[in-house]
Order: C-alpha cells, then structure tokens, then sequence
C-alpha cells in the first residue's frame, strides 16, 4: 500500500487517479512515500527517510527545496503545461485591459448610480467616455521571452489577435518549436525585442540566471511608452527598477500576477493576487497529471516531468526492480552489476540515465531480491537509495 501525503485542496478528479486498493491518499501521513502539493511550501525538514517523490500541480517548483530533494534521491516532479492555457487566457485579459480603460469606464458609470433619467444619463456618458479612450492590439507588435508551453501558446494567440509577434528563447526545445507558428519572428537577443515590442510578455521559469532579468540596463532598452506583463514569476522582475522605469515614464504600464509592495495603487500598474492557474480546469489538469506521474513512477519507476532527474521511461514491472538513484560518477553501475553477479543473480534488463549530478537505474531481476543484496548495494558509496519495485 503506497502512501501519499496531499497538501493544499486538490482537485477530487486528481485525487481519484490514485487506485483504491494500491494507495492511501490523505493529509495525514508521517512517513508518506510520496507527496502531492500546490502552493505549500515545503522545508528540508519535511522530506521524511521513506519519501521517494514529491508532485507539484503546477510548473513552477519554487516552493520545493529541490537542492535538498535531490541529495536525498528525491524526484521532484511538476506539470508543465497543464495550466497552459489558463494562463495564457489571463495574459489576454491583461493585453486588452492595459489597452483600453475599462476598469476606469466601469467606475465612472457606478459613480452615475444616483441618476434616474435616462437622457441625462446618456448625455453624461456622452460628454466623458472620452476620458476613458484606449488603442487597439491590431497592428502592434507583442514580444514574448519564453517560448515554452505557455509562451507558446501567448504568441499564437498574439498573431490571433492581429499582432506582429517577436520570440525570445536561447533554450528552445524541438517539440517547442513544432508549436510555434513559422509567422513569429525569432529574435537572437533581448535588446532587439526590448526596442521593437509595444508590449513585453515574461514566460520564463525562476532560475537564478532569470532572477532579476528586467533590471535596470533591460528596462533602458524597452521602447518608450511600452507595457510590460509579467505572468511568470516575481522575482524575475527587478522592483527597484521597475518603480524608477515606471516613474520616469519610459514604461509605460505594467501588468502582473504578482503583487508588489509600493505598487499596489500606481495608476499605471495592474496587478492580480496569482490568478494564472485559477481555474477549475487548470486545477484539474495539473493534479490529474501529477497523480499520474505518482503512479507511473511508484509502480514502475518510470519519470517523466522531473525538474531534477533524468526522463525515463519503462514497461509495467515483470517480476522484480530494483530503482537505484547515485550521484553521477564513473564506475556506479559496474560496481552494481558485479553486486548482482557474486550473488548469480541475472540481470534481466537495465536502463541506466543520468542528470546533471544524479544517475537514475532501473534493473529488472530473474528472482526476488533479499535484504543482504539490498544493503550490498546501498553500502557502495555514491548510491543515494535503492527502492524494489515488483509486479502488482
């Protein structure tokens, strides 16, 4: 019986991919084999001895100490992708609201709310909603940095809208770049798409190389009056320099899900409390896509959508596995193959991967493994831990 710790409310549909009679899902666990959590943060101390996995129903895994995770050879999963959408239909919201004062035109019409006669009425609105004037996206130019999953998805529906499209992504993928229409140009730096781009949209992950990359010198290079819009994540926005930018003028507007403090009633910037992901369809998409990788991986050790470990994919278990995770040096797997071998146990099928710093086996075995082969194997130095997996 496998157990699984939730944190947060996820999603019933989520929750029901986990089979009744295989798994134990609650949030009362001590010593769970897996954790399944939204926005909890977690801390080093949280990952027990027992835990093997932790699955985070959205993309970015900021709230995960993957650095901690990764030296206890502990797969940290997300789901990129699944809240795609939801976030892309949030930044179109926002194009159109930083473009034309509705907000504004809203307030102004419930401020009229003592006024009884309707040619008065009419003739108020008339005479102000001039005040309230905005501009069209056709024919402006949208710069996307980031052209993952949701990047993708926001530049496509850019051109949708009438726009000319600039991308940005030193790090773009093969199946990235199947999803991106042959219509957006391909700029080969930041500085070029800065100066062209009435409106900048950020869809890159927080790594410390993206920390602070609208800085000062990125902000110089925006062309005068332009909006910037941030749905990735804070940080990735310098605040120093985006108060100075906003207050000199040279920026335009700024739009965000992320709120920060001294901006919340600038007249020029809109911001929503992290609205990107909230949606009933993105919140089940992400956990149904978790508790899937849960599953896949406790049963057959496959992974798939790991921030820290290398992809790898296996058949349903046949008999006896072994999931042996190693710090990535020369000579691991020969030390374990010749465990096998002093015992006369055949190897049946191997697949070795590795990752940055880690190394990840899956050895399928002709019989049971028993204690004494176990500690064999975790007694060679740079094994991090070795888990048996067997047929269901």
């Amino acid at each position: 019986m496998y157990k699984i710790r939730t944190y947060n409310a996820i999603a019933p549909i989520g929750l029901e991919r986990f089979p009744i009679d295989g798994y134990a899902v609650n949030a009362e666990h001590e010593a769970p084999e897996a954790l399944l959590i939204r926005s909890h943060k977690l801390a080093a101390e949280d990952l027990n001895p027992d835990l093997r996995a932790v699955a985070r129903a959205g993309a970015g895994t900021n709230n995960v100490p993957v650095q901690a995770c990764s030296e206890k050879g502990i797969v940290v999963f997300n789901t990129p992708g699944a809240n795609a959408n939801s976030v892309k239909e949030l930044v179109i919201t926002a194009l159109l609201l930083a473009s034309r004062d509705v907000f504004g035109g809203i307030a102004y019409v419930r401020s009229l709310a003592n006024v009884t006669d309707e040619a008065e009425l009419n003739k108020l609105v008339e005479a102000e909603k001039k005040k309230f004037k905005g501009r069209e996206l056709v024919g402006k130019t949208l710069g996307v940095v980031g052209l993952g999953a949701i990047g993708s998805m926001v530049a496509r529906a850019g051109m949708d809208l009438g726009m000319n499209v600039l991308g940005y992504d030193p790090a773009l993928s093969v199946d990235a770049a199947w999803r991106i229409p042959s219509q957006v140009e391909r700029m080969q730096n930041l500085p070029s798409l800065f100066a062209k781009a009435d409106y900048v949209s950020i869809h890159v992950p927080l790594l410390p190389a993206t920390e602070g990359m609208i800085n000062e010198e990125a902000l110089k290079a925006f062309k005068p009056g332009s909006v910037l819009l941030n749905f990735a994540r804070q940080p990735i926005v310098d605040s120093a320099a985006l108060k100075a930018a906003l207050a000199s003028g040279h920026l335009g507007r700024y739009v965000a899900d992320f709120p920060v403090p001294g901006l919340l009633d600038h007249d020029r910037v809109m911001l929503t409390p992290h609205l990107g992901a909230s949606t009933d369809e993105a919140e089940e998409n992400c956990a149904v896509m978790a508790a899937d990788q849960l599953v896949r991986f406790l049963e057959t050790g496959s992974i798939v959508n790991s921030v820290n470990f290398p992809a790898v994919s296996a058949d349903a278990v046949s008999g006896y596995r072994l999931a042996v995770s190693n710090h990535n040096v020369p000579g691991m797997l020969g030390q374990m193959t010749a465990v096998l071998a002093e015992r006369n146990i055949n190897v049946i099928d191997l697949i070795n991967k590795s990752r940055d710093e880690l190394a990840y086996n899956l050895i399928d075995l002709s019989e049971a493994p028993d204690e004494g082969l176990l500690e064999a194997i975790r007694a060679i130095e740079s094994v991090i831990n070795v888990r048996v997996i067997q047929e269901r």
